[in-house]
């Protein structure tokens, strides 16, 4: 098999996009010199689905596979399709794996079927065929298919659905267990499906590679569920499976508190003189901005200088006093996922 996961980074956004964009760009990976195809065929071109439904569209190929191993004898193969127009939350849809069912290895038929979701609203057009199995059963990056210019498929997708999280606390303290209530409702209406849905819970590696727990939702598509302390530091996700990629997912690293200390080198300088003010944010480790911030007024904090934070979560922003008297400063760290933003104490400097 020759296949890769995908590997999410991102916070508190679906994610969808995000996976898909990764297999388009290690599509344009060699293709697998042994694999060779002359036909692919679709038994429809237009389609409509509803929801959390799927439609299965029978899929052939033709072609062969330049290798005389035992174990390939059994290789399964999965057509790619890619969007070209609609406005579907999936960028592709790949077919269940197609097996061997007439011909050798080397010349031979493959079929089986391409189960389309209502997510995939939009035409799509064959692009290539790779070997599989693919993603087993969440969306894995193909790093190798054979290039194959096929069939446009018009998919009319209604009543799609959508993941939506939220996390108790909705900012979870380091250390601390937290929960996820994950509800699945038909973005036509707003409202749930009414029945209880088949969803995987995952966090870390099986919500890039596959293998995520599978739950049930309550007839109001709703299901909350437990996590550790530790799961907080990994990413989360839910989705709902087609076979072989899922129709919808919603991927998150919970929120965390951003605790923010600054002390200045020098309390009292003469006006104009630079400053250096250190500081920490507990529990982040590099690139994150931090401002420094002065007052001006009684209720106006504007910065002054910026830096981001270092790999030790240390970070050095530069005041200078521009006139005499105590000046008060602070320092405020914008939000960066997972983090919030926070802000330290305040403290003065004396211009002299």
């Amino acid at each position: 098999m020759r296949m890769r996961p995908v590997v999410a980074a991102l916070a508190t956004v679906p994610l969808a996009g995000l996976f898909l964009g990764a297999a388009q760009t290690a599509a344009q990976a060699d293709p697998d010199p042994n694999l060779t195809i002359t036909q692919v065929a679709l038994d429809r071109t237009s389609v409509a689905v509803s929801g959390l439904n799927t439609y299965p569209i029978n899929v052939t190929v033709k072609g062969g596979y330049d290798s005389t191993e035992p174990g390939d004898q059994n290789l399964v193969l999965n057509v790619v399709l890619e969007r070209t127009g609609g406005t579907g939350t999936r960028n592709d849809i790949v077919s269940a794996d197609l097996k061997r069912t007439a011909g050798t290895l080397q010349n031979g038929t493959w079929t089986g079927r391409l189960n389309v979701a209502s997510t995939a609203n939009g035409t799509f057009k064959v692009t290539g065929v790779m070997t599989g199995p693919y993603g087993g059963p969440d969306p894995g990056t193909p790093v190798d298919p054979t290039p194959y210019s096929g069939q446009t498929i018009t998919v009319k997708g209604t009543n799609l659905p959508k993941i939506t999280a939220a996390a108790n606390p909705r900012v979870v303290p380091f250390g601390k267990p937290y929960s996820i209530t994950w509800a699945v409702t038909n973005t036509a209406t707003g409202k749930p499906y009414g029945s209880r849905i088949p969803i995987g819970l995952g966090v870390d590696v099986p919500c890039a590679e596959g293998g995520s727990p599978l739950y049930r939702t309550g007839t109001n598509g709703v299901i909350t569920k437990s996590y550790t302390a530790d799961d907080a530091g990994a990413l989360n996700c839910a989705h709902i499976y087609a076979d072989p990629y899922y129709i919808v997912g919603q991927w998150l690293f919970p929120a965390r508190p951003t605790a923010v200390a600054a002390v200045p080198s020098k309390t009292s300088v003469r006006v104009g003189t630079i400053v250096p003010v250190n500081g920490s944010v507990a529990h982040m480790t590099g690139s994150c901005p931090v401002q420094l911030q002065r007052l001006y007024g009684r209720t106006q904090w504007r910065a002054v200088s910026s830096a981001k934070v270092r790999q030790s979560g240390r970070f050095t922003v530069n005041a200078q006093p521009s006139y005499k008297g105590l000046i008060p400063y602070r320092v405020y760290v914008p939000a960066c996922e997972p983090f919030v933003a926070g802000v330290s104490k305040s403290f003065t400097i004396q211009g002299t």
